[in-house]
């Protein structure tokens, strides 16, 4: 693969950005997560035997029109989408592991849309713009497939829904605001279940009520991300893998006077028009962006396979379930049998900083593996055979957005998936592809083009008391597990997380 082709620049559109001198650079120098025996089950899977494909390191100066930061789902699509836009455009992928190997590679899995998140898209957005993008997180999640199929991923997609359930009384129902919200929208996308019903399709009697959006998908997402890198490349994207960025630049004159802005690595440069950055939460190390966003760990744990003890439970697909925690437990098995279980909310960033904890779960995983034996107690004596975590960029709204930096017009930047980015990022690729063409707001409404805020204390104080909420929000959440009534000082404290799904009504 040659370096990144000159820019054509005939009649092909263009965002028009203002120019913004002595600019301070943006530094994304971060600790890389780790490989080897913390590399996921996904990513593990998708780079065994032969098929394996590395893309090169940045070495030298190059030259794009669009330079993409972050080799993980958003970044690959709105890379495809760039090509199919303006097959003229010159785009460069710059991504400082291997494509996949951050949240990408490191989630459960679950493709979803975006109705579960209606309450909050309707209040932030309102009912019609709500709707449609409702309808556009489905459309996304059937693009996923489309592709998967067009590119041969043979058991990369199964469309086999996600159950949004219940493991103790105190969850149950909760789930009515959004339905309830969506009814009178006029909308059912979501399937009630008996508990029946349930058992049957969960293979474990532990849930006690839920409901089933079908349009959700359960994906192999390395194997995804790693072809997203291969089609991006076969459609004439120049990708860098193992090149992290030290920092961005702005107002690097071109040699024929017009300015640019320059995306520095260890080993390179790409010289470029626009930056878009698309690396899930470690954008929070920028200003302007974390102020909207809190960093958080989700772990995993994988089992050996046992395809029969999952057949005798009745677990047939790889349907995806999540429980209704703020904690949250998601789990579904894989197509060779195996369970994979994970928990939101492990350890908590200081000053978006992602360190060792957000690469291993460490004591943490006992605690996953308590509650997998707690929802299919039949499952206690097989061995978990991997563990791994991931960051996570939680929105203080629980919606993505999409922002051009006031400070550096030229650099974009996607983030905020808050646990769910899996399907949206599709439809990310689309809006940031047109917001760099074409300016504007790329197709989304102005409230997801904006940095969510709310008021938040300065670390360290900060950082103190996510920790101290987390605490209270587990000690509420062992209670329920355990029949009891949280106690008041826990139920006080937990209510003050910033982050809470308002989609979700939350005991008290």
């Amino acid at each position: 693969m040659g370096s990144a082709r000159q820019a054509s620049h005939g009649s092909s559109p263009r965002a028009k950005l203002p120019r913004v001198s002595d600019t301070a650079p943006i530094s994304l120098a971060d600790g890389l997560l780790g490989s080897g025996p913390r590399r996921s089950l996904w990513l593990a899977e998708a780079l065994a035997g032969a098929a394996a494909h590395e893309h090169p390191r940045l070495v030298g100066a190059q030259t794009a029109d669009v330079c993409i930061v972050g080799g993980g789902f958003t970044g690959l699509w709105t890379a495809l989408e760039l090509r199919t836009r303006d097959p003229s455009a010159s785009v460069a992928v710059v991504e400082s592991d291997i494509c996949g190997a951050g949240a990408s590679g490191r989630n459960g899995g679950f493709a979803m849309t975006w109705w579960s998140k209606f309450p909050s898209l309707r209040k932030l957005c309102g009912p019609e713009a709500a709707l449609e993008l409702g309808h556009r997180s489905t459309r996304a999640v059937t693009q996923i497939g489309e592709f998967c199929e067009q590119r041969g991923l043979e058991g990369c997609f199964e469309q086999s829904g996600w159950v949004w359930a219940a493991t103790n009384p105190s969850q149950v129902d909760a789930w009515d605001a959004t339905l309830n919200a969506l009814d009178a929208a006029g909308i059912a996308p979501f399937l009630a279940l008996s508990r029946a019903e349930l058992a049957e399709l969960s293979g474990s009697p532990t849930h006690l009520a839920g409901v089933l959006d079908p349009g959700t998908a359960s994906v192999q997402p390395a194997r995804l991300a790693r072809e997203l890198a291969r089609a991006a490349h076969d459609g004439g994207v120049s990708v860098f893998e193992r090149s992290p960025v030290r920092s961005i630049e702005a107002d690097a004159r071109a040699a024929d006077g017009s300015h640019r802005t320059r995306v520095l690595t260890a080993g390179g440069a790409v010289v470029c028009e626009q930056v878009v950055v698309a690396v899930n939460a470690w954008a929070a190390r920028i200003p302007e962006i974390g102020r909207g966003l809190v960093v958080v760990a989700s772990d995993v744990i994988a089992t050996e396979p046992a395809p029969e003890r999952l057949e005798e439970m009745g677990l047939a697909t790889q349907v995806a379930i999540s429980d209704s925690r703020r904690l949250v437990n998601y789990y579904r098995r894989t197509g060779d049998g195996r369970m994979v279980f994970g928990k939101g909310g492990g350890a908590v960033a200081f000053g978006g900083r992602i360190g060792a904890s957000f690469d291993d779960p460490q004591g943490r995983a006992d605690e996953i593996h308590r509650q997998l034996q707690r929802v299919y107690p039949t499952l206690w004596d097989v061995p978990v055979a991997r563990r791994w975590s991931g960051p996570i960029d939680y929105s203080l709204s629980g919606l993505p957005f999409f922002v051009r930096l006031s400070a550096m017009p030229s650099v974009l930047v996607g983030a905020g998936f808050s646990g769910n980015g899996v399907g949206p990022s599709r439809l990310a690729g689309e809006a940031l592809a047109r917001m760099t063409l074409e300016g504007g707001d790329g197709g989304l409404p102005e409230p997801l083009t904006r940095v969510p805020a709310k008021p938040l204390p300065p670390e360290p104080v900060r950082y103190l008391a996510a920790r101290a909420v987390r605490a209270a929000v587990a000690r509420k959440e062992r209670d329920e597990d355990l029949g009891r009534r949280p106690g008041r000082s826990a139920r006080f404290v937990a209510a003050l997380d910033p982050t809470s799904f308002a989609d979700r009504r939350v005991p008290r």
